[in-house]
């Protein structure tokens, strides 16, 4: 079912939805927009396949803007990725699908959420403090950049029950 989204006068209605294989080749494009070292087609088309894996994504004018995948195990999933088109972002559509994506989760039975983020990556740090993420540790040098240098990720966890 496709819920609207409607974020204000200057933008164009958005359309949240599940992501289903067909999507893979969207969602390959999409992430090279973000990522130093982006997935391939077949990647996300052995997620999108994977009966664990809960994706998510939003449409304006009929295209992928954006998308969120998790790993489910027992009660737990971790956020493996979040893109939002660089043309679609600072609208609210990453609060949005976060958000949609929480209650995916909740309604799945998902007690804890875990995700790694780049430290350097504010706007992404400021969305998961706002949708109550706590630092839980930090793994030295796991973001491969694009000059050859190495991040470090904080582990982010938050409750959903």
């Amino acid at each position: 079912m496709k819920a609207p989204f409607f974020f204000g006068w200057r933008d164009a209605p958005a359309t949240s939805r599940r992501l289903r294989v067909a999507d893979a080749a969207s969602c390959a494009r999409l992430h090279r927009t973000s990522f130093a070292h982006p997935w391939s087609v077949p990647e996300f088309e052995a997620l999108l396949n994977d009966p664990a894996c809960v994706a998510d994504g939003i449409e304006i004018k009929s295209s992928l803007a954006g998308f969120i995948l998790s790993r489910r195990a027992a009660d737990e999933a971790e956020v493996l990725t979040i893109v939002v088109a660089p043309g679609s972002r600072r609208n609210g559509h990453g609060q949005r699908l976060l958000a949609a994506h929480l209650a995916r989760l909740a309604a799945l039975r998902v007690r804890n959420l875990f995700l790694e983020v780049d430290e350097a990556n504010a706007a992404a740090l400021a969305l998961y403090r706002r949708f109550g993420f706590t630092v839980e540790g930090r793994r030295k040098s796991y973001y491969a950049k694009a000059e050859g240098k190495a991040g470090d990720a904080l582990i982010m966890r938050r409750a959903l029950s």
